[in-house]
């Protein structure tokens, strides 16, 4: 996976961030939305932004 790659872009958030943000404790959506903003804006990453955050989860 790129972690370089942009999830979010009304925000600039990328694949590494949300990792970095799960790794940190934040095991939600809602978590990784506090610490990163993304989706909060436009709402179309908001799918991808789950999925993410699902998977980094199953990860750990």
């Amino acid at each position: 996976m790129d972690l370089d790659k942009i999830v979010c872009n009304c925000l600039g958030v990328t694949n590494g961030m949300i990792k970095d943000a799960v790794d940190s404790g934040a095991t939600t959506l809602e978590a990784v939305q506090e610490k990163t903003g993304a989706g909060t804006v436009c709402g179309a990453c908001l799918e991808d932004v789950k999925r993410l955050v699902e998977q980094f989860v199953s990860e750990k």
